[in-house]
């Protein structure tokens, strides 16, 4: 089977995925751009008890804080991706896979970005807020990311992974992305829907992009660990 013609039928997949897999996102971004009764009164009334709680408590107003910090894209994009997509490149042979992970991941962050650009929902003004953060705030950068690299180098070491990894990686990166994203509303700098559809979206993209890359290492020849042990007889 030649090569193009393979890329491009697993490009149209991935396309027809993605479109598939964002539609509740562009549902939900509709219903908050539109100002959705339902919708906007959940937020309010969940976001303002939200945070009460995080006021009531300087320990875990703190460590909300940290955490924003810690799980910011300069750190997570720029140290933590490629710092795992170099490892898995020259320790696990996984260099295809690797280079798919850090192209999904800088995809990902454009395309949250270009939805922020479109939707231009305010952030929530809380009175005596508990944080401050700028730009637009649907859908949420943070959880949006937290999702993308999740999936992403989830997928990335699968290969890889034992048993008990593949129980323990899944758990861990669903564990950092649930937390990621109550951390955005405990501090009162998104609204729920704005952390549900970043989540949604960041984890399409990169389920998409898997499928493509998929789809397209079954035609081609790629340093895939997977690949070559269902290649040898």
């Amino acid at each position: 089977m030649r090569a193009a013609p393979v890329r491009r039928r697993a490009l149209l997949h991935a396309l027809a995925l993605g479109t598939a897999v964002v539609l509740p996102v562009v549902a939900l971004a509709v219903a908050v751009r539109g100002g959705s009764g339902a919708v906007v009164a959940l937020d309010e009334s969940v976001v303002r008890a939200a945070t009460d709680v995080t006021r009531g408590s300087d320990v875990l107003r703190s460590g909300l804080i940290a955490w924003q910090e810690v799980t910011a894209a300069r750190w997570v994009n720029l140290v933590l991706v490629p710092a795992v997509c170099l490892a898995a490149w020259r320790r696990c042979g996984l260099g295809d896979r690797a280079l798919w992970a850090g192209g999904t991941v800088a995809a990902g962050w454009v395309l949250q970005l270009a939805a922020k650009g479109i939707v231009q929902r305010a952030r929530p003004v809380i009175e005596d807020a508990v944080a401050r953060a700028p730009g637009s705030s649907f859908p949420s950068g943070h959880a949006t990311n937290a999702a993308l690299v999740a999936v992403t180098l989830t997928l990335l070491v699968w290969p890889v992974l034992g048993r008990r990894g593949r129980v323990a990686v899944p758990a861990t990166a669903a564990a950092l992305v649930l937390v990621t994203a109550a951390d955005r509303v405990l501090l009162g700098v998104h609204y729920p829907s704005d952390v549900v559809g970043g989540v949604m979206l960041g984890a399409a993209v990169a389920v998409a992009s898997f499928v493509g890359f998929r789809r397209t290492a079954a035609g081609t020849p790629v340093d895939d660990p997977v690949d070559r042990a269902r290649s040898t007889p």
